[in-house]
C-alpha cells in the first residue's frame, strides 16, 4: 500500500474511534487539522490527508513512557508542558494503531467531563443481562377495628 493510502487509513481510523467515543465531534481551528473534540475541548490533533502523519493527545499517565519512544516530542506550543504529546511516524514505518487508539482514550478520559468518561467504563454488556425482579413487600394485614 502507498504511503499516502496507508497513512489516509491510519487518520480514518483513528478518528473513527474518537467518533465513537461519548459526546465528541470534530473540529477544525485552522486548516490542516481536523481534530477530536469533547464538549469543545480538543483531545486529539491529527494531521489531514495529504499531509505528513501527526497526533498529538494529552497524556497525564503515560507522558514519561510516550516521550522514550524515538518518533514522539513534547507538543509545541507550550501544550508539553501539559503533558501533551505530538508523535510523527517516520515515511515507511508503520503507524501503531492500538498504541495512538490507547492515546486517545487516555487524552479523552483526561479532557472530558468525568460523567462523560465514566461512561467508557460503563458495560455495554449490562443492558442484555437477566432483570432480577425485585420481591414484593408482603401485604399488610388489615387492622383490627376498635369495636371488639
Amino acid at each position: 500500500m502507498p504511503k499516502q493510502k496507508a497513512v489516509a487509513a491510519a487518520l480514518k481510523e483513528l478518528r473513527a474511534f474518537g467518533l465513537a467515543l461519548p459526546g465528541t465531534g470534530l473540529k477544525s481551528p485552522w486548516p490542516g487539522h481536523l481534530d477530536l473534540a469533547v464538549k469543545d475541548k480538543t483531545f486529539a490533533y491529527l494531521s489531514v490527508e495529504g499531509e505528513p502523519f501527526s497526533i498529538s493527545c494529552k497524556l497525564p499517565r503515560s507522558n514519561a513512557l510516550a516521550l522514550a519512544l524515538p518518533f514522539t516530542e513534547p507538543t509545541e506550543y507550550g501544550l508539553g508542558r501539559s503533558g501533551w504529546v505530538t508523535a510523527k511516524v517516520p515515511d515507511g514505518e508503520e503507524i501503531p494503531l492500538a498504541l495512538f487508539k490507547a492515546w486517545i482514550e487516555e487524552s479523552y478520559r483526561a479532557q472530558a467531563p468525568k460523567k462523560l468518561g465514566a461512561a467508557l467504563d460503563a458495560k455495554p454488556a449490562a443492558a442484555a443481562t437477566k432483570t432480577v425482579k425485585p420481591r414484593r413487600a408482603p401485604k399488610n394485614k388489615p387492622k383490627k377495628s376498635a369495636r371488639a
